[in-house]
């Protein structure tokens, strides 16, 4: 039976554990409740907000209509060949436990991106990605429902415009449709990437190279670098990483020689958001409830019973004085309401 409670606090359900609270919030744990939801006159003309995992979301102030919580569970395999498994994972699963499920059973694809907070369905809006993979790399389909007319409509990868940190689902059908599951390729014999980053040398510690070991060093180096929002409240990277021209790129080595860059195919490079943050100053920043994370400058944290617009103002004074050293304006990563 759908439940709808009415002026409820969201505080459990975003990790920066801030206090807003919505008009009304309905869990719903199958597509019937979902379409059930949707055709309730009483709810047509409220706004609508499509609440995941409630990890990439910054609360500024109470959100004055219905939060949807789709928590469809479910993992079942579609087919398979010689090299590749499809399998479908509904929108509800923990995103986590789906790679650690994947893992155990050898298929490849979505080990680097172990430890990743949300959920199945959230994981293609802003295109998750960690240790160079994105999850576009391995979704087959995308299973949706349309939040006006409640038409089921189903995206293959190219349909879905993913881009780095983003994806058709977090601008155009922003606000339009909800992600009820997602149809992932996998392979059987899987090939390993570990070059990103420190990942190499992490998995020096382990005899073999494995789907196994691969998550076991990225979780290693993910806890010892960022905060479990179970204890600070965070939403993990607040930043993207910028992409300028190779051009600006030669420019800022003249002044800053010590400016990581990385080539990307396009001609353009990539320069790491935590680079810039720490060397204007604000890694370890702290004020009273807020701050920037000491291991992590990427990172906003809240101490205690920040309010949403605390955050914010800080992300805010970070892309100014960023902008101002070095001339690039960070996009902030996280959803802001």
């Amino acid at each position: 039976m759908l439940k709808i409670q009415e002026n409820f606090s969201l505080k459990d359900y975003n990790s920066f554990n801030i206090n807003a609270k919505c008009k009304f919030f309905a869990k719903c744990v199958n597509i019937n409740q979902i379409k059930e939801l949707l055709n309730n006159e009483e709810f047509k003309n409220e706004r609508k907000l499509i609440l995941g995992g409630g990890n990439n979301i910054l609360f500024t102030k109470d959100f004055n209509g219905i939060v949807i919580k789709p928590e469809i569970k479910g993992i079942s395999i579609i087919k398979e060949t010689s090299n590749n498994i499809f399998i479908k994972a509904n929108a509800g699963e923990d995103w986590d436990e789906f790679v650690d499920y994947c893992v155990k059973n050898n298929w490849g694809g979505i080990e680097n991106l172990s430890l990743i907070p949300g959920k199945v369905g959230t994981s293609p809006i802003q295109n998750i990605g960690a240790y160079g993979v994105e999850v576009k790399d391995v979704i087959e389909k995308i299973e949706t429902i349309n939040i006006n007319n409640c038409e089921i409509t189903t995206y293959n990868n190219e349909q879905c415009k993913f881009a780095y940190r983003n994806s058709i689902f977090k601008y155009e059908l922003k606000g339009k449709v909800i992600i009820t599951s997602v149809i992932f390729k996998l392979s059987k014999n899987p090939s390993y990437k570990v070059h990103y980053g420190n990942l190499n040398l992490e998995l020096e510690k382990y005899s073999e190279l494995s789907l196994s070991t691969i998550r076991k060093a990225i979780i290693d180096i993910r806890n010892n670098k960022l905060p479990d929002p179970e204890k600070i409240g965070n939403a993990g990277s607040f930043f993207k990483n910028p992409y300028i021209s190779s051009k600006k790129a030669t420019e800022l080595k003249k002044y800053h020689s010590n400016i990581p860059i990385y080539p990307l195919p396009n001609g353009e490079v990539k320069i790491p958001a935590g680079w810039l943050i720490e060397n204007t100053g604000w890694k370890g920043y702290k004020d009273n409830n807020i701050g920037v994370h000491k291991n992590q400058a990427l990172v906003l944290v809240n101490y205690g019973r920040a309010k949403g617009n605390d955050i914010y103002e800080l992300a805010c004074k970070i892309q100014e004085s960023v902008n101002k050293k070095f001339n690039i304006l960070l996009t902030m990563e996280v959803n802001i309401i």
